[in-house]
């Protein structure tokens, strides 16, 4: 029945999909998606490389030295990512936590004397951080709101949004995610980081912002999507290793969630990358030991050891591990559907009504967050400290705030502690840390995890899409750590062993929601791993993801895609849909015209086909002696409007340039026709042109791709969609059926053979031609 329930509310929601704003143009919203409803003004990136005749020219200018230069500057901007990214990290955790004790500890001193006055001072800190947190957004930075795991997955998938790039959008997402987490809301801080590192790389490879004048030339040698999109995937990486302390788990995650094209000399740079960040974060940490960052200690950055936990594990407990992994998929389908319909209401009612209504929802949470989690604690009885071993390192009770477990919080006596204040009167890394915690048997109540898992649960599922930073990592595995822990609460009653720990069943169900929400398996397996520094749950944590993400699939998609599509993000998923067997690529076309361009054009009509046109690339004909059309490439909008800017290739005869023989003149670097990343670029309405301007004429054929991808007419679509995700692109052309065949390439011509002499390289011949 649920299954039923789920299904056709997904169903509902792709219905309701086709009907969304997905355009270029228009009002940005709080993700940074515009909000024209036009589906055909969505702008792709081009991840082809344009080797036109002005890139071959400046590709032979270069040679090889600056070819070495490249990859050094590459592995350099590399390095550079790793540092700024671990430092971004380092700041939002030393912010958060000095931001979060400075909190707890005054509140602390203030209950002292009265309770109530120290739940106003503790609701007002958390206002205040959080207003200041989505004024920053509302008001500077509205593509900051969100993890923005979407938006960068889109752009790694080869969409181009607007603003999710920008240095404005950095500085909106680190000082937006010190508020809203530092404020208590039900969210966390690491898929902002993702997001953050995915703006210092664009940043870096793009050699920075022009247009605050931060920029060095000697870094804009990256002039194609295909480089920086390259850096971007660092970033991504960069962002989980500082997020989780795990640079392995970093790179498996940009491999299996964000990319949608991966090479091998990749892997390497995104690995030192990771590991870089993974040096700049122990180096911090280690720094911070001595007492010089504030209240930023043992509770820092995410790591909780679990290695004196369970030592070993029976056969009988696989069935309630399986049953953690159906909860996970069940409950993180439920989690996706609920947030997904919350989102669209807010897109298309709540949000419209203006940033104030923004402000106004976030800080109403705000308020309804600090109201629960001081206030359900009140009404739970304090429970007498337990009899602990001498060498267990746990003290009973401990004041809130305070890194450890057993929170003594409004006890009357002094050996007693609240349940429920040690996991709601705390940050999340520490409440995560007591739930994971081994040799506490007995700490929380049945009573009280089932409370904190409804109260969080439903907190999570509103917080998420409002107009401040939000990650779902952590907020994941506060949930599933919870009904883990129930579950090993019933395993340790029913079963009598006193080698089993409530912790360890605590871990599986963090993983189990993660793999259910986010259907992730390897990636978060691996981070598992990383952070709770134990090996020997492996294959459990395994088995988990497996069990949930399955049960998940059932129902819908992973959190990532459904938020994607619903911010009109098309992303081209790694599998055709089996319906694109039966259609070609000319039936894919459709009906639509095809606007093509002559060679030589006037600067009239290219301005007038531009005004009338919506399309990104025409074909470019020519016609030969005899007469016949002949197509010679593919012409990007965006250069045609880079030469009708420059105007210095005009010229007042409709010839081509090269008709007199000789090369064409060129007057134009390769970086000019780069499009900076998640900007519009240039409009036709910012080129001014005069009457004699629109009398000139415009030779296209140093400009155009001269050979873009082709397929036949008769292709199935399952072809064609492989090799246009597969390789990047942004058009196909499809043409008849050729009428004959002038060779063969096969594996043994594309492998070339070193000879004595380096400039007599050539390809072994075996291509059989036909007259």
């Amino acid at each position: 029945m649920l299954s039923n329930h789920l299904q056709n509310g997904i169903e509902t929601a792709r219905m309701v999909w086709s009907r969304l704003p997905n355009a270029e143009d228009g009002e940005l919203d709080v993700v940074g998606i515009s909000k024209k409803s036009d589906s055909s003004g969505v702008e792709s990136l081009d991840y082809e490389v344009i080797e036109n005749y002005a890139y071959r020219e400046e590709q032979e200018r270069r040679g090889k030295l600056f070819v070495g230069y490249q990859v050094v500057l590459k592995w350099f901007v590399a390095l550079l990512i790793g540092i700024g990214t671990g430092m971004a990290a380092i700041f939002i955790n030393i912010s958060v936590e000095n931001f979060a004790g400075w909190k707890f500890a005054l509140t602390f001193a203030i209950i002292q004397k009265s309770y109530f006055a120290g739940f106003l001072v503790y609701l007002l800190i958390n206002l205040a951080l959080v207003f200041s947190s989505v004024y920053i957004i509302t008001q500077f930075a509205p593509a900051a709101a969100g993890s923005g795991i979407p938006e960068i997955k889109g752009y790694l998938n080869g969409v181009d949004i607007h603003g999710i790039l920008l240095l404005r959008t950095l500085i909106g997402k680190i000082l937006g995610s010190i508020g809203s987490v530092g404020g208590g809301l039900a969210l966390g801080k690491e898929g902002p980081l993702v997001h953050t590192g995915a703006c210092i790389a664009s940043l870096l490879g793009q050699g920075g912002s022009t247009k605050y004048h931060l920029s060095s030339r000697w870094l804009q040698v990256f002039n194609n999507d295909r480089d920086r999109r390259d850096l971007v995937t660092c970033g991504c990486a960069a962002g989980v290793a500082a997020a989780f302390r795990a640079p392995v788990g970093g790179v498996l995650f940009a491999l299996e969630e964000v990319t949608s094209w991966w090479r091998s000399h990749l892997m390497w740079r995104v690995f030192f990358t990771s590991a870089i960040v993974a040096v700049v974060v122990r180096t911090a940490m280690g720094w911070c030991k001595s007492g010089k960052c504030g209240h930023f200690g043992a509770g820092g950055f995410i790591i909780w050891d679990i290695s004196d936990g369970q030592e070993d594990y029976s056969f009988a407990e696989l069935l309630p591990m399986a049953v953690i992994g159906v909860i996970g998929g069940l409950l993180g389908a439920l989690f996706n559907q609920l947030t997904l319909y919350l989102t669209y209401w807010r897109r298309n009612y709540l949000h419209k009504k203006g940033a104030r209504i923004k402000i106004i929802e976030v800080c109403l949470l705000s308020v309804i967050t600090s109201v629960i989690s001081f206030g359900l604690p009140l009404l739970r009885r304090c429970s007498p400290c337990p009899e602990s071993e001498a060498n267990s390192g746990i003290e009973c009770p401990n004041p809130p705030g305070v890194y450890g477990n057993y929170v003594n919080f409004y006890c009357r006596n002094e050996k007693e502690y609240n349940d429920l204040a040690t996991i709601f009167f705390n940050t999340q890394d520490d409440a995560i840390r007591n739930l994971f915690s081994a040799k506490t048997i007995h700490e929380f109540s049945a009573q009280s995890l089932l409370t904190f898992l409804a109260m969080f649960y439903t907190l999570a599922v509103v917080t998420f899409g409002t107009a401040v930073p939000a990650g779902q990592f952590v907020p994941g595995i506060m949930i599933g750590s919870t009904y883990g822990r129930l579950v090993g609460m019933f395993v340790v009653n029913f079963y009598k062993k006193l080698n089993i720990e409530e912790g360890t069943y605590a871990l599986l169900g963090a993983a189990s929601f993660l793999g259910g929400s986010m259907r992730m398996t390897v990636s978060i397996c691996v981070i598992m791993v990383e952070i709770t520094n134990n090996l020997k749950f492996l294959p459990l944590i395994m088995l988990v993801l497996l069990i949930s993400k399955a049960v998940g699939d059932a129902f819908n998609e992973g959190l990532y895609e459904q938020q994607a599509r619903l911010r009109g993000i098309p992303l081209l998923e790694s599998r055709p849909k089996y319906e694109m067997r039966n259609m070609t690529a000319k039936e894919a076309c459709g009906n639509q015209k095809v606007v093509s361009l002559p060679r030589v054009i006037k600067v009239t009509d290219l301005v007038s086909i531009l005004r009338s046109s919506k399309h990104n690339g025409f074909p470019v004909v020519d016609h030969t002696r005899s007469g016949e059309t002949l197509v010679i490439g593919l012409m990007l909008r965006s250069h045609l409007l880079v030469l009708l800017q420059s105007k210095v290739d005009f010229q007042h005869i409709p010839l081509p340039s090269d008709s007199r023989g000789g090369s064409f003149p060129i007057r134009h670097t390769n970086s000019e026709f780069v499009k900076p990343a998640s900007t519009k670029g240039i409009s036709l309405d910012d080129i001014h042109l005069s009457q004699d301007d629109l009398e000139m004429y415009i030779d296209l054929a140093p400009f155009l791709n001269p050979s873009p991808y082709i397929v036949p007419e008769d292709m199935s679509l399952t072809k064609v969609y492989n090799i246009f995700r597969q390789l990047g692109l942004r058009h196909i052309f499809v043409v008849p059926r050729p009428s004959r065949v002038i060779g063969l390439v096969t594996r043994k011509d594309l492998l070339m053979e070193d000879s004595e002499d380096s400039t007599a390289v050539e390809l072994q011949s075996t291509i059989s031609s036909r007259a």
